[in-house]
């Protein structure tokens, strides 16, 4: 299974970007999608959750500014990002949980990291 994350970019403080994470490979279900950040420096951090059922969840930097939502049939989520600050700045990580089978365990994955860059 690989996670290939893309969307990433410069943008000016104020600005929105779109970041978007399929997931490929031996895929029979996938049960949370995540987005984690991690900025110079710092230890990685839960950004936004979506369960497969749609139920989301996020940190309280970013409520009110990100969205997250999935496409079950592509196997892939996405993180709206609005009103972007420069403390946005990180490599932005998705990470999922995948089942390979009907019985099988679900197993933890991640992408490959994008580089958001807000400047002021």
């Amino acid at each position: 299974v690989q996670l290939q994350a893309s969307g990433g970019g410069l943008v000016q403080a104020g600005g929105s970007l779109r970041l978007s994470c399929s997931a490929s490979g031996s895929i029979f279900s996938i049960n949370n999608m995540a987005w984690y950040r991690q900025a110079p420096g710092k230890q990685r951090d839960l950004v936004a959750l979506i369960t497969n059922n749609g139920r989301t969840s996020y940190a309280d930097s970013v409520k009110g500014r990100f969205a997250i939502s999935r496409d079950n049939a592509k196997n892939t989520v996405y993180l709206q990002m609005s009103s972007l600050k420069p403390e946005d700045t990180a490599v932005y990580y998705c990470n999922a949980d995948v089942a390979q089978s009907s019985i099988g365990a679900l197993y933890n994955y991640w992408g490959q990291g994008t580089l958001v860059t807000v400047s002021s």
